[in-house]
């Protein structure tokens, strides 16, 4: 094959040789040289004397003349592609006939014959998928390249297959499929490929590591409490998005009470999650105190600031209570807790009673949503809602009318809400959501939960009225004598203390569920017992250190608008 003659035939080659051609025949008509001539002087042109060759030196000057300046068409094309350092191979024809292969190819690939088509001779393009590639360009004329195949040894090519025309064409001036053919150009970018891959099993390893953090921090199962059913599912972003910092937490508080906890870390990485686990743990500590919502979200908005004061976080902390049928909660800047009632309407929190943690400088809040019995409440974090290019109400509103439909267990709505909401295995953010159900009991299941109170009205005297009572409604709820006999005793020993210590209102509540006796007394004084060691000449407190040692668990907190309230617990035995 004629290459001098065929690299005319390249896309533009002979636009750029009609242009030199009418250059020259412009400056021919004008009297000027292709080449300009010497200058013996700076400004004053030195010229030749007549009949001095071109390639004379000019003398009396020492300068040499410039050399010419060879055109493309006489570099030989051939030699050219051979010398490329990159793969190079020419195809001709419907079938892609083998007709040219340079050095580069042949050390590659090792020696091809010519004429035969390329998916025999050439078998290193269909492992590298580029026959089709091909085919495409010889239908399209128009270049196509292919980055980073890799081929079975190992290397890995970026492909540019470019159409170039032979000189013969069909009669009519339109292009020849016999005459047609592709360049295939073969660049090795196998170094940039495994540096790449390096890169992302690095960032692999490092998502990893933030994933297997994340997840260690978080509960591994959560509590049940009596009175409520929860579920919590967490989803970290894709693989192209960072682990971010979202995390939840159950935590019972006694006498039936549960905290509910959820949060975010704004941030990315190992960092975001090591912050998360700090104030999860946070957290936890709080929340033993059985301090009020807002006042836990106040302990924790300094600490935030202490452990990075770069990065702040949002956080809902509620508090159930079964015998208020409420939701005591306070928000620092998070999303509004949704809450679906029995009959299927759907109400939201109001908005954040305080900034993120971290921001410091503000008093928060707290605020109450009813949770009744057949209720239904979703606790969340943005990656649920927040898309980009739209309005996170949007997705709050989205996520509103999904709760609506959603109906099953607090397990099985949390996998529904996660579906209508579009999360998956590829969603671009991390996801924490958690359900909780207030049941509806009727039947034998609601013959396991029952409640009893009494006002303590008088002084002393009430003593032995509540020791009655005690007596009384423990025996009809058909609990064994020795247990009848220590909720009788606890409850004596709390009316003792509240009677000496406690002013007026004060009240005994007994509640039972299928897994344990509270019994509780609440009065108006907001001073907290402590146990403490009683002298052996002392009358008085050993009331506190009696209830330690005969029940399971006993804590006593503040109550709201002043007073406070002191409770055991009994674990019921197993049947």
């Amino acid at each position: 094959m004629n290459f001098t003659r065929w690299s005319a035939r390249f896309p533009g080659t002979q636009r750029r040789a009609a242009a030199r051609n009418e250059h020259a025949a412009a400056q021919a008509k004008r009297g000027e040289g292709s080449v300009p001539a010497a200058r013996g002087a700076v400004g004053h042109p030195a010229t030749p004397a007549e009949g001095t060759p071109a390639d004379a030196t000019v003398r009396g000057t020492g300068t040499a003349p410039l050399p010419a300046v060879p055109a493309l068409d006489e570099l030989p094309v051939r030699e050219v592609l051979g010398l490329l350092p990159a793969l190079v191979a020419l195809v001709h024809g419907p079938d892609h006939r083998v007709a040219y292969v340079n050095d580069a190819y042949t050390a590659g690939f090792g020696p091809r014959t010519t004429g035969a088509p390329a998916h025999t001779a050439l078998p290193e393009l269909g492992e590298l998928g580029l026959l089709p590639l091909l085919d495409q360009v010889q239908r399209s004329g128009k270049p196509r390249t292919a980055k980073n195949r890799t081929a079975p040894g190992g290397s890995s090519y970026t492909v540019t297959c470019t159409p170039v025309e032979f000189p013969k064409a069909a009669a009519d001036g339109e292009p020849d499929p016999d005459h047609t053919g592709i360049l295939v150009h073969l660049a090795d970018v196998t170094d940039h490929a495994e540096a790449v891959e390096r890169l992302r099993a690095s960032e692999r390893r490092q998502r990893e590591a933030a994933v297997t953090l994340q997840r260690s921090l978080l509960p591994q199962e959560l509590e049940q409490p009596d009175d409520l059913r929860v579920a919590a599912t967490y989803q970290p972003g894709g693989t192209e998005a960072a682990v971010g910092g979202d995390w939840y937490d159950v935590i019972t508080l006694g006498a039936g009470r549960t905290a509910l906890v959820i949060g975010d870390v704004m941030g990315r990485g190992v960092r975001a999650a090591a912050v998360m686990g700090q104030l999860r743990t946070a957290v936890r500590a709080y929340a033993r105190l059985d301090l009020p919502p807002h006042e836990v979200l106040q302990l924790l908005d300094g600490l935030a600031a202490e452990i990075d004061a770069s990065q702040i976080a949002t956080c809902v902390y509620a508090v159930h209570d079964p015998n208020e049928g409420l939701l005591a909660y306070s928000s620092a800047g998070h999303l509004p807790i949704l809450v679906r009632d029995e009959d299927g309407t759907v109400r939201r929190a109001a908005d954040p009673t305080g900034p993120p943690l971290g921001t410091g400088g503000w008093i928060h809040t707290s605020g109450t949503i009813a949770l009744g019995p057949g209720s239904t409440a979703v606790l969340y974090t943005d990656g649920l809602v927040e898309r980009r290019g739209e309005d996170i109400d949007e997705g709050v509103a989205a996520l509103e009318r999904a709760l609506a439909g959603a109906q099953g267990t607090p397990a099985i709505i949390c996998d529904r809400l996660m579906r209508a909401l579009g999360v998956d295995a590829d969603h671009d953010d991390d996801v924490a959501v958690m359900v909780l159900q207030q049941p509806a009991r009727t039947g034998t299941d609601a013959e396991l939960f029952h409640n009893a109170a009494l006002e303590l009205l008088g002084g002393v005297e009430a003593a032995p009225r509540a020791r009655a009572f005690a007596q009384g409604v423990l025996s009809s709820w058909r609990f064994p004598v020795e247990l009848c006999d220590l909720g009788v005793l606890a409850a004596s020993e709390l009316v003792a203390n509240s009677l000496q210590h406690g002013t007026p209102p004060m009240r005994l509540r007994l509640r039972r569920t299928d897994r344990r006796l509270i019994v509780e007394v609440t009065d108006g004084d907001d001073h907290l017992p402590r146990r403490r060691r009683a002298e052996p000449a002392d009358e008085t407190g050993r009331g506190i250190s009696i209830i330690a040692t005969i029940a399971s668990a006993w804590g006593c907190r503040r109550t709201p608008g002043g007073g406070k309230a002191v409770w055991c617990e009994f674990a019921l035995p197993d049947k």
